[in-house]
């Protein structure tokens, strides 16, 4: 499946700055540098003879400080509570975005953010991959904005110890803070082929199997939980589901817990019922991605998810145990979407395999796909979820065949409200059309949910108002085995602390200082003033940490 693609060289992702006197940021009181830049490829061998300190980076953790019940003072930084979402990271990245546009100036043709990445040798499937994952807002306001080196788990022996979600923030750094026009990720890839040796060398692979290790590895290295208990698979009956399945995921924050779950992972309903007994067994299990089939009569995602969602049978060789017979039984199989996540990535199971687990052949049926309102409201299971409305932001393609196949890119720029056309190290912007032109090529489909504030009360039945002046909003919540509230089947309601990370406010922050500077519009007498840890990183990556309301 590899495209013969020549190995570049030339600079890696390592960059260094010119030093600049330290500022001090208007109604913080903290010193900060400037965010920091990456060199031009000519410039790089001087860069590493002179081994300059790299500029620091403004970041918050996590602590925030409760407002008394008087409205005028506030409870001691020295015993804060935990931020139940990452809303105040918007604002440290805001100071890092408008910091690296005006450094940039009025001679850049593109936004922040419109980056290549160089071919190191059929590598253009994580090329795909990081351009994809680039455009996911949370995900990369994490590691631009917020100390998750506090949050690095050392003693997983599942991670790397911070190796690889290290070498992650520091590719972002890069791509969304520096002036080069591509960059090669080579410090990247070479921490990727340590953690998942697969990767290692020039050969072709697939971009979900990417994917896969490459969030796992970050979710690992980040895991909140020191050490994982045993804790056994729960089975039900049916008898009460909505139960049953707020306590399995219980369990799995028990064992799993990081920004990773609090993005990207969803709830899955499996079915199995036993046809001479009437025997059922229904669990309840985590999901990353909705890898979807797909047939010769498929003609559009909703083909391919109600062929996902069909029940299947099971005998033969694939028949069921069933503890209550005591022996296989021919069975019917079915799942269902429980909960889904604020990030949903889809996979278009496109390649065939064979009875050996090898790639056959490639199905390049055109599959019409929503790009804007994707409403799974009729498909969704639990009542307790949010409304799954979706917005397409981000699109990685397979164009050829198994032999001289090539990954290349979609992505919404958050500044100007664009798609762009990733291509290794070029990129261009492009229309809708382009992306409905390619329908035949989509292989990974990357949807963010749009959570609706209705400012009407009327309704038109479906759950969302067709009259109301409604705007999309995408709040990350920070999950906690102590605080149900938080988990995505029972959310809060009191939408008055949403943070907006849609692409058309953070652009407006940018462009207007005092929209930037401007605290949030507060209410009732319950408020919350973000005390939070900043963290100034200095030359060789030393971090300290500082207090500030």
């Amino acid at each position: 499946m590899g495209l013969s693609c020549s190995k570049v060289d030339g600079a890696q992702d390592s960059f260094d700055e010119d030093p600049q006197q330290q500022q001090q940021h208007p109604n913080r009181n903290v010193q900060y540098e400037p965010t920091i830049d990456d060199l031009p490829p000519s410039r790089q061998p001087q860069a590493q003879a002179k081994k300059r300190p790299r500029r620091s980076i403004f970041r918050v953790g996590s602590r925030i400080v409760r407002k008394n019940n008087n409205g005028n003072s506030f409870t001691s930084p020295a015993s804060p509570t935990r931020a139940s979402n990452y809303n105040h990271v918007h604002d440290a990245v805001s100071v890092n975005f408008q910091e690296a546009a005006s450094e940039r100036g009025r001679r850049s043709t593109v936004p922040l953010g419109v980056v290549g990445l160089r071919n190191l040798g059929n590598t253009c499937f994580l090329n795909s991959s990081l351009q994809c994952l680039s455009a996911t807002i949370p995900l990369t306001d994490y590691f631009l904005g917020y100390n998750y080196r506090s949050e690095i788990n050392e003693d997983n022996f599942l991670g790397t110890q911070g190796k690889l979600v290290t070498a992650y923030a520091e590719l972002m750094k890069i791509m969304w803070l520096g002036k080069s026009s591509s960059i090669q990720p080579v410090s990247f890839k070479s921490q990727l082929e340590q953690f998942a040796p697969q990767f290692i060398g020039t050969e072709q692979h697939d971009a979900q199997e990417l994917l896969s290790f490459l969030l796992d590895g970050i979710h690992e290295d980040l895991n909140r939980i020191p050490l994982k208990p045993y804790i056994e698979d729960i089975d039900s009956d049916g008898t009460n589901d909505e139960q049953d399945a707020i306590e399995a995921w219980k369990n799995y924050l028990r064992r799993d817990k990081s920004l990773i779950v609090d993005i990207f992972q969803g709830q899955l309903r499996s079915t199995c019922q036993c046809l001479t007994c009437g025997h059922k067994n229904i669990r309840f299990e985590p999901f990353m991605y909705l890898s979807l089939p797909i047939s010769d009569s498929c003609r559009s995602l909703k083909d391919c998810l109600d062929l996902y969602l069909q029940q299947e049978l099971l005998q033969g060789e694939n028949r069921w145990y069933c503890e209550k017979c005591k022996k296989h039984r021919d069975a019917t199989k079915k799942t269902d979407l429980w909960i889904l996540p604020a990030i949903l990535i889809v996979h278009l199971k496109r390649f065939k395999v064979n009875e050996y687990g090898q790639r056959g052949s490639k199905r390049d049926v055109a599959i019409d796909y929503p790009i804007q309102k994707w409403d799974l409201s009729g498909v969704v299971k639990s009542r307790g979820s949010e409304y799954p409305l979706y917005d397409l932001y981000a699109v990685s393609n397979h164009v050829g065949g198994l032999s001289g196949g090539h990954y290349t890119a979609f992505s919404l720029n958050r500044f100007d409200d664009q798609w762009y056309e990733y291509n290794d190290s070029t990129s261009r912007r492009v229309k809708l059309d382009t992306l409905r032109r390619n329908q035949s090529s989509a292989y990974l489909l990357f949807y963010n949910r749009s959570e609706m504030e209705q400012l009407s009360s009327s309704s038109n039945g479906s759950g969302l108002d067709s009259n109301s002046n409604s705007r999309a909003r995408l709040l990350i919540r920070r999950q906690s085995v102590s605080r149900p509230d938080l988990w995505p089947h029972t959310q809060v309601q009191d939408r008055r602390d949403f943070r907006d990370f849609s692409r058309v406010s953070v652009r407006h922050s940018i462009i207007s200082s005092d929209a930037l500077l401007a605290p949030p519009l507060l209410t009732e007498s319950e408020v919350y003033e973000e005390a939070v840890d900043v963290v100034i990183e200095g030359p060789n990556d030393e971090a300290q940490s500082y207090s500030y309301q």
